[in-house]
């Protein structure tokens, strides 16, 4: 059965101001079926990635918050402040917004390239997709162990290539680079194991077959003078 259209949770979520009283963190839905993003991405991965590995980050950042200062946030105030909260908080939340992030670019029937501004800037910053696409897959490809690689748009308005560990974030105040994520790639070993095996560079050039520029953009675009960038 295909999921609903996405994100009314998600953004309710992250457009809650700081200090009001945080709802119950839940999964946000698909816009697409488990073997949507085949041959990419196969559906056994999917399923498993989205109601094990995802809901159980959400099942234990509300046990983490439940009860604390933490609970008055809204999950963009827990990034950038993770460092007051406990590593729970930090490792589950992560995952929360990291993996609602993921989710939403992806699509069965993406559009292929950038255009507008971001497309501008991409080339004006790397010269190209294709160096874009690049620098990705290698940030991707060298991180060790478990994480992410990452799109980020800076406080200056610069599109930079991160990558952090774990579940990490450029939102967050202990990252190394700090912005506000417009593109990520999870390369934890649960999102492309069963297909992949030990080929962590296949499963990264086949993320681009299912990346929805789309997505990309409107993060792009709501990124620029965001209030969420004044909080940087």
């Amino acid at each position: 059965m295909k999921k609903n259209i996405v994100n009314n949770a998600f953004l309710i979520l992250f457009a809650m101001p700081a200090g009001a009283v945080a709802q119950e963190y839940k999964l946000p839905e698909l816009n697409y079926a488990y073997a949507d993003l085949e041959p990419y991405i196969d559906a056994m991965t999917m399923e498993i990635h989205y109601t094990k590995h995802h809901q159980a980050y959400v099942n234990n950042l509300n046990k983490a918050i439940e009860n604390t200062d933490a609970a008055k946030l809204s999950l963009e105030d827990l990034m950038l402040n993770v460092s007051k909260f406990s590593p729970a908080v930090r490792n589950n939340g992560g995952g929360h917004y990291n993996h609602s992030l993921f989710w939403n670019i992806l699509s069965p029937k993406p559009q292929l390239l950038p255009s507008g501004k971001l497309a501008e800037m991409i080339n004006e910053t790397f010269g190209s997709v294709e160096e874009l696409k690049k620098q990705l897959n290698q940030a991707g490809a060298t991180r060790f162990g478990s994480g992410w690689a990452w799109l980020v748009l800076t406080k200056d308005n610069k599109l930079v290539v991160s990558s952090t560990p774990n579940q990490d974030n450029p939102l967050m105040d202990v990252a190394e680079v700090r912005g506000i994520p417009i593109l990520g790639i999870d390369v934890w070993e649960h999102a492309y194991y069963l297909k992949y095996q030990n080929k962590r560079p296949d499963y990264l050039e086949a993320f681009w077959h299912v990346l929805d520029w789309k997505k990309v953009e409107e993060n792009f675009n709501s990124a620029i003078n965001s209030e969420l960038m004044k909080k940087l």
